[in-house]
């Protein structure tokens, strides 16, 4: 039987009738066995200990080959059979808990950033130059002046510490320069070391506690609240303020006290 084709003078009004047989395209993947898997959430693997080398917790279970933790169940708290270290030390009272930790800075490696111009010696140093520098890794408790290489400092410094020993106060003021003790807590340290932490600007904190208020009272440790011990006064805070006595305190001021209660009781309505 023949098939009527159409003219072609027709074909450009119709041209998708005229490409020939229709050919549909397979729509599934053939691949699609090779793309099974279990859902991840429903999937649990259980080790299986003993079971041969290959089951990665086979032969020894995990346990290792001898020793004490292979062969049996260790008691909580054993130490080997020593007596144990809470026994021969104490439960409490071995670690100072209030102790302070200080970064120790000597003298010769200060003068030895200085030499290589990594620290200004014109500008006043403190805890950020010292960090910024990296002549300290990083500050616990403070910062503490040491006297190691005394004799190679030779430019005068004006620095801020927490703490400085007597012959490195004595260093650096032979070469003109000046120290500085002051009180830092571990947010004030911060504050000053990594100031874009802060969105305002911190106020450093006071000592509280009295070994903290009697060092920097001392002018011998160059302290910052050296000020406010006036002349005669000891910056202790355990002694007694030298001075004259209030009125009435004492047997020299008995006539004072005497008088005071005449006019108190003349003044008396009834």
């Amino acid at each position: 039987m023949a098939i009527a084709r159409p003219s072609p003078s027709l074909k450009f009004l119709l041209p998708g009738l005229f490409l020939g047989p229709v050919r549909h395209q397979q729509s599934r993947s053939a691949s699609i066995v090779s793309d099974l898997r279990n859902v991840a959430s429903s999937y649990n693997k259980r080790i299986r200990r003993g079971r041969g080398p290959s089951s990665g917790k086979g032969k020894t279970s995990g346990r290792g080959h001898k020793g004490q933790k292979q062969h049996g169940k260790v008691p909580a708290g054993f130490e080997g059979g020593q007596t144990p270290i809470a026994i021969v030390h104490g439960p409490r009272g071995w670690d100072n808990k209030y102790s302070e930790t200080m970064s120790p800075l000597n003298l010769d490696r200060l003068q030895s950033w200085i030499d290589q111009g990594r620290i200004d010696p014109t500008k006043p140093i403190t805890l950020k130059e010292l960090v910024d520098s990296r002549c300290l890794h990083g500050i616990k408790d403070g910062v503490k002046i040491l006297a190691r290489g005394k004799e190679e400092l030779k430019t005068p410094i004006d620095i801020t510490v927490s703490r400085a020993s007597k012959e490195a106060i004595k260093a650096i003021e032979a070469a003109g320069g000046k120290v500085v003790t002051r009180y830092f807590t571990k947010d004030g340290i911060k504050s000053i070391v990594y100031p874009h932490l802060f969105k305002t600007p911190r106020r450093l904190a006071n000592p509280t506690a009295r070994k903290d208020i009697e060092y920097y009272r001392d002018p011998d440790h160059r302290g910052y609240l050296s000020h406010t011990v006036t002349e005669g006064e000891s910056p202790s805070l355990f002694w007694k303020i030298p001075g004259p006595s209030k009125v009435g305190a004492g047997p020299q001021n008995k006539g004072a006290g005497a008088a005071q209660k005449k006019a108190k009781e003349e003044n008396r309505l009834f």
